[in-house]
């Protein structure tokens, strides 16, 4: 599997890379939060779009996005619409979602987009790549884990779709789920190693996955700065040192 080379960054090479989501709600506080990754460990960050307060006029959106651009300078940047329905703060349709990813991409601000597995996803992947930007294609289940096979499902269906990085995150019930989650990410890398994967168990009772996820496959973990976008997330700087040791040990 090649990389996937976003601005200096190579996704699916070395170290899993560490996101930092930003959700607060106003331009002024995102903006701010932005200034404030050049502290932060982070190797992307992720615009969690549903958090602002404007987010249904595309406008406002891509004016927050410019400012963005201009802030990280060459940290890669990932926007995400996480929709209700899968954990997110806003209900859309599946029209308005279309529309709203459609104009982020054609803005040229972004370097990666977050697409749900909704109607219209392939359609949405195809339009990224007209416009050079990276589609991750995600899943996420906040009530249970599906079963290895049917994780490992999901992951190839999004390779199939054509994104360039897949993505899942489920809600364990047990340290059973938590190995299975391992188990699905251990074979997507060993046998369906077509895009980078990025997978993840959330909660108190997956936090491990953030951590050694890496060590079965996954390429990206997410990691806070100030506020958690998702249960069982860690610092940033605390995931940099647990990652720096898992990689000391295992050369």
């Amino acid at each position: 599997m090649d990389p996937v080379i976003v601005r200096n960054v190579a996704i699916g090479e070395g170290l899993p890379k560490i996101c930092v989501p930003i959700i607060e709600t106003t331009k002024e506080a995102v903006i701010k939060e932005a200034e404030n990754m050049r502290a932060v460990p982070a190797d992307l960050v992720e615009w969690r779009a549903d958090r602002f307060e404007d987010v249904m006029d595309a406008e406002k959106v891509k004016e927050v996005l410019a400012s963005l651009r201009k802030a990280l300078c060459e940290t890669p940047l990932l926007f995400t619409f996480r929709t209700e329905d899968e954990g997110g703060e806003r209900a859309i349709t599946a029209e308005r979602y279309i529309a709203l990813n459609k104009a982020v991409i054609e803005s040229g601000q972004a370097d990666l987009i977050d697409i749900q597995m909704l109607a219209g996803a392939e359609d949405v992947i195809a339009y990224a790549h007209r416009y050079g930007v990276k589609a991750v294609a995600s899943s996420h289940d906040f009530y249970r884990t599906p079963a290895r096979e049917e994780i490992v499902a999901r992951l190839r269906k999004m390779q199939e779709l054509g994104a360039d990085i897949v993505k899942i995150a489920v809600m364990p019930q047990s340290k059973r789920d938590v190995l299975a989650l391992l188990a699905a990410t251990e074979e997507m890398s060993r046998n369906y190693d077509k895009t980078p994967v990025v997978t993840i168990s959330m909660g108190k009772e997956g936090a491990v996955s953030r951590l050694c996820g890496g060590a079965f496959g996954s390429a990206i973990t997410f990691g806070m700065a100030e506020k958690a976008s998702a249960p069982g997330q860690a610092h940033a700087e605390d995931l940099k040192t647990a990652l720096g040791i898992l990689h000391k040990i295992k050369g």
